[in-house]
Parts: structure tokens; C-alpha cells; sequence
């Protein structure tokens, strides 16, 4: 997906260091703004896949460094809940300004929080999500418990917060005391996601329980059984992502998002970064990937596993269109396959015109009372689908230029 790298600043004047992702179809899309955890930063791994998910649906994602943390200028010691939901309110402006207002807001724990606060003040924000947010910004007091003495004598105290060393100030925790994110529920007046682990030990699912409650219609829950609050597993910020672009269908305008098209049957695109690639066969769309290991995010399948599933799917089809045509009861069949290739090697040596396709293994399941002489013919057929006889014959190819 094609990612630019961008800067903007927020009612203090320090300069904010963000990202935004876009889909790979052409403009316009909607925007979404992704509002990181707390003491973290926007190339976390949660966040990066939640962002392709949303783009791999056509929502255009500004993720950004919440003022002292990753890239963006200040201090963080001299920054609070309020300094991140003012942050947010910057990066709405910066896209309203050079982009289009964004619709959605998506936080990750405190950032969930503070895109609640930030959405009930930006009137165009039509969708909010919380991923594993505390009901009350007041919860990450639990992480500077042992500290909270010394703070409140000395007026700081040095703290460390998930292995990194933070200085953490009087007015922090003052700022959290001031608070009031029930009222802020009460009063939202937008679409609300919320997302949550049962297993997340750092922020209790008995949050998400508080802020469903509190809130008012429309709103919805998604339990991320198994993930953690971090979101570390890709599958899981993927799967996040995912929901979160399904739900938001409901509440912004996906229809000015420019489709994929063509007047043949199948197109796909790629852009200038991994190998994501948007496919449209027919009417129906997915993604075609590579693995980690050789560049990809294994979004979706790889292009030889794709040629093993036409193969798959064709076969068991015409052994099913036969048996049924004779009124032989084959009550499922299982078409297992492999092909021993690379698909990234052989692209390599793309320009080798002596490298083809040499071998496809496909071992056949059929299930129902059929007799030996019915399996054998079905055998005979399973070489006879028509993807099989493609790949099988010397098949012509054209290649042109779109113009």
C-alpha cells in the first residue's frame, strides 16, 4: 500500500510525526485517524496491520506519534491525556486541510480513550472504535502505582513502563483526575465499536462492559478472544482491522470509493510497496500475498497456492457435475494438492524462458457409497476439468498495453 510520511503540528507548535496509508484504489476514500497506546508509537506491529485491513477495504489511515514519543517533538514528561486528545484534534486538521475530514477515529487502549474525548468535540467523526480501552482514563494509574508517592511529594518521578524508562509529572496525574469519560459516553452522539479481549490483563474486559454500558445506540461489541491488549499476533490486529472496516460501512459513505473495474474477467493490482495485491475476479474481490519471510503480510494466498485452488475447485466441481449427471451418490469430494514451487524463486528467473510449471501432485477424496467401477471413472474425470486440461495444453499467451 502506497504510505507517505507526513508532519503537522499541534496547539503547542511541536511538530508531529505521522504516516498515511492508502488504499490501493484511486482517491476519494474516507479517512480514518489511528490513535496508538499509551507510551507507545504509530509503527507498532497491532497498528501497522489494523492500518492494512482498513486499506485493503478503501479507508485511507493517518497514523501518528502522540507529542514526545516516537518521532514527534516535545517532552513527554510535559504531556498528558489532554495533550493526546488535542493531538488528535491536530491530525484532524491537518487531513481536513490537505486531505478530506476524516470519519473514523480508531484508538488502542489509552488512545481508545482519547479518541472518545477527541470525537465528541469533531462534529464530521461519524464512527469511533476502541480497542481495549479503559473506561476511564484514570486506569493507567495501575501502572504508576508504585510511584504515585513519590510523584505526588517530588512532583515527578522516574517510572518504567513496559521496559522504557518514562518521567512521569504531578500534572499528569492531575490531568487524568479531571476526567469525566462517562459524561463524554453519555453524550457522544456518534457510531461506537467496542473491541476487547477477554484476556487482555492489562485493561480488563470489565472496561469494555463499563463503556457499552455507558454509551448510547448505535453501538456494538466484538470480543478478540485469544488476542492480547497489544495486539502482537498478526491474525488478531488483522481480524481487528477487518471488523473495524465492515462496521464503518454502516455509518460512512463507502460509495465515492473508486472500485477496481475492467472490462475483462479478472484484474489485480499492486502497488509500489510488498505484494499485497487487490484482486477483482468477476464481481468477487480478495487479496493475493506472499509470505513474511519473502517480503509479503500474508494477507492473503500466495499466486502458485491460487493456481493449486482453481485446479482444486474446478476438479471437485466437474467430478460433482458427472456424478450427479449419472446419479451416482458421491456425497462430498476433497481435492487435496501441492506443487512443489516457488513462486518468488521462479520470479527471479522470470526472463528464463526454459522455466515452466512441471509438476502438480493431486490426491482425490471421495466420500458416499459408490462402487469400485464408479471410483475408478470418477478418477478418470478428476483429469478431465477444464483448469486441469489448460495448465495441462500448450496455451497462448498475449500481452499488451493498456492505453
Amino acid at each position: 500500500m502506497p504510505t507517505k510520511k507526513v508532519e503537522f503540528y499541534n496547539d503547542l507548535g511541536h511538530k508531529l510525526s505521522g504516516k498515511i496509508d492508502l488504499p490501493l484504489k484511486k482517491s476519494p476514500y474516507p479517512f480514518a485517524i489511528f490513535a496508538h497506546v499509551f507510551t507507545g508509537n504509530k509503527n507498532l506491529k497491532g497498528a501497522r496491520h489494523i492500518t492494512r485491513a482498513l486499506n485493503l477495504a478503501g479507508i485511507a489511515v493517518l497514523r501518528f506519534d502522540f507529542t514526545g514519543l516516537g518521532e514527534s517533538e516535545g517532552n513527554f514528561e510535559d504531556s498528558n491525556f489532554s495533550t493526546n486528545v488535542n493531538d488528535i484534534l491536530a491530525a484532524s486538521a491537518f487531513l481536513s486541510e490537505h486531505y478530506t475530514t476524516p470519519e473514523i477515529i480508531i484508538g488502542q487502549s489509552l488512545g481508545g480513550a482519547a479518541s472518545i474525548f477527541a470525537a465528541k468535540k469533531m462534529k464530521n467523526v461519524k464512527a469511533v472504535a476502541t480497542i481495549g480501552s479503559p473506561a476511564n482514563p484514570e486506569h493507567v494509574m495501575h501502572l504508576l502505582s508504585g510511584s504515585l508517592k513519590e510523584i505526588n511529594e517530588k512532583g515527578q518521578s522516574e517510572v518504567q513502563i513496559d521496559g522504557r524508562k518514562f518521567i512521569i509529572k504531578k500534572q499528569f496525574i492531575d490531568d487524568l483526575h479531571a476526567q469525566n469519560m462517562d459524561n463524554v459516553l453519555e453524550n457522544l452522539d456518534k457510531a461506537l465499536l467496542v473491541l476487547h479481549s477477554p484476556q487482555d490483563f492489562i485493561v480488563e474486559i470489565e472496561n469494555a462492559a463499563h463503556i457499552y454500558q455507558k454509551a448510547k445506540h448505535p453501538k456494538s461489541f466484538v470480543t478478540l478472544d485469544g488476542a492480547n491488549h497489544m495486539l502482537t499476533n498478526k491474525d488478531d490486529a488483522f481480524y481487528t482491522g477487518q471488523v473495524i472496516a465492515s462496521w464503518a460501512e454502516r455509518y460512512i459513505d463507502m460509495m465515492s470509493t473508486k472500485k477496481l473495474t475492467t472490462e475483462k474477467q479478472v484484474v489485480a493490482r499492486l502497488g509500489a510497496e510488498g505484494y499485497s495485491t487487490e484482486v477483482l475476479a468477476g464481481k468477487h474481490g480478495f487479496v493475493a500475498d506472499e509470505s513474511e519471510n519473502l517480503g509479503g503480510n500474508d494477507f492473503g494466498p500466495s499466486p502458485y497456492e491460487l493456481l493449486n485452488a482453481a485446479l482444486g475447485a474446478c476438479t471437485a466441481m466437474t467430478l460433482q457435475m458427472y456424478a450427479r449427471r449419472k446419479k451416482w451418490p458421491l456425497e462430498e469430494v476433497n481435492v487435496h494438492l501441492s506443487f512443489g514451487r516457488s513462486y518468488f524463486d521462479d520470479c527471479t528467473g522470470c526472463e528464463d524462458d526454459s522455466k515452466r510449471l512441471d509438476h502438480f501432485e493431486k490426491v482425490v477424496e471421495l466420500k458416499g457409497p459408490l462402487s469400485q467401477e464408479q471410483i475408478a471413472r470418477l478418477l478418470q474425470i478428476a483429469d478431465r476439468c477444464p483448469v486441469h486440461k489448460t495448465l495441462a495444453s500448450e496455451t497462448r499467451f498475449t500481452t499488451t498495453l493498456k492505453t
